[in-house]
């Protein structure tokens, strides 16, 4: 087992760097989205204050626009970051697959040893197997 000591140590470090990064992925998602969702409120007051909804308008403030974009460019960020997270997620489970047989691989590993001083030696010409 000591063989394979370093190789689970290794393999657990990159379930924990998998899950730290997906943490964050999510934590950025979340943030983008609560901003998004704040912008809209934002430029849902302005409208609603300047009495003129549409963006096409040559009278639309010029602060709800400015927030359009910024909301627009905030839930482009959160779907690229999406992807990226779908991405992380596969990582993750394909380290925790591999760390899964490493340690499956030092269980039969131990379990052989275990085994082999118990083993019969096998019958030499002439014995009887003994019960």
């Amino acid at each position: 087992m000591k063989s394979r000591d370093p190789l689970i140590r290794a393999k657990r470090f990159q379930i924990d760097d998998a899950r730290r990064r997906l943490a964050q992925i999510d934590a950025m998602i979340a943030e983008f989205e609560r901003m998004a969702q704040d912008l809209e409120r934002d430029i849902s007051a302005e409208e609603e204050r300047s009495g003129i909804s549409d963006p096409r308008h040559f009278a639309y403030p010029p602060l709800a626009l400015a927030a359009r974009s910024r909301r627009d460019n905030l839930q482009r960020s959160a779907q690229d970051l999406k992807v990226q997270q779908e991405a992380a997620r596969a990582t993750l489970a394909e380290v925790e697959a591999d760390l899964a047989l490493v340690e499956a691989a030092g269980e039969m590993d131990r379990a052989g040893r275990v085994e082999a001083p118990g083993r019969r030696q096998p019958l030499r010409p002439g014995e009887t197997a003994r019960h």
